[in-house]
């Protein structure tokens, strides 16, 4: 099983008593402000029970994050690959999803940064996307400080996001493995 750490967090597989924070999470509005709609306790549970094999059988997928000094669990960072049709893909995506209280502490971006090296390094990925809701503006910033950069020709509409919808355009950021060595 691959475990991530950084100075401050525990990037890992996912345990049974991270459902019900997750479950939270998911339902917060706030936390799920740049998503269609807030997620049940069954949809947030399907995402544990699908990335759970996916971290044992291949080694990286979306992990559980946890601060280590209290054990505390704040969310998920990782890759992982998209489920729908885009002109990017086939592509391995980073993603990130915390609970409101973690917030402004650059956990999103530590965690990431180490799912960045976990894909170019052991995962042998050449190279990594990432996008968001165009109105998601710290999601954003969290990609551009990960060294990412946006790729206006690959923004797109959402295929699983209704026509008219406000979160419907997506702005599409990539960053390759020669970037990310540039940065390092």
């Amino acid at each position: 099983m691959t475990e991530l750490t950084t100075d401050r967090l525990l990037l890992r597989n996912w345990k049974e008593s991270d459902r019900e924070p997750y479950a939270a999470l998911n339902a917060d509005p706030a936390v799920m402000e740049h998503f269609p709609a807030p997620q049940t306790r069954e949809q947030s549970d399907a995402l544990i029970d699908r990335n759970r094999p996916a971290i044992d059988e291949r080694g990286w997928g979306l992990w559980a994050l946890e601060v280590r000094e209290t054990g505390e669990f704040i969310g998920f960072t990782g890759l992982s690959v998209p489920s729908f049709e885009a002109a990017f893909m086939p592509a391995v995506e980073i993603g990130w999803r915390l609970a409101k209280g973690a917030w402004g502490n650059g956990y999103a971006s530590e965690a990431a940064r180490a799912a960045l090296a976990y894909g170019f390094g052991p995962a042998g990925l050449d190279e990594i996307v990432s996008f968001t809701a165009t109105p998601n503006l710290p999601s954003q910033r969290v990609m551009q400080r990960i060294g990412m950069t946006r790729d206006e020709a690959g923004d797109f509409d959402h295929p699983r996001i209704e026509v008219g919808h406000r979160l419907r355009r997506h702005v599409f950021y990539r960053i390759s493995r020669s970037q990310w060595e540039s940065t390092r």
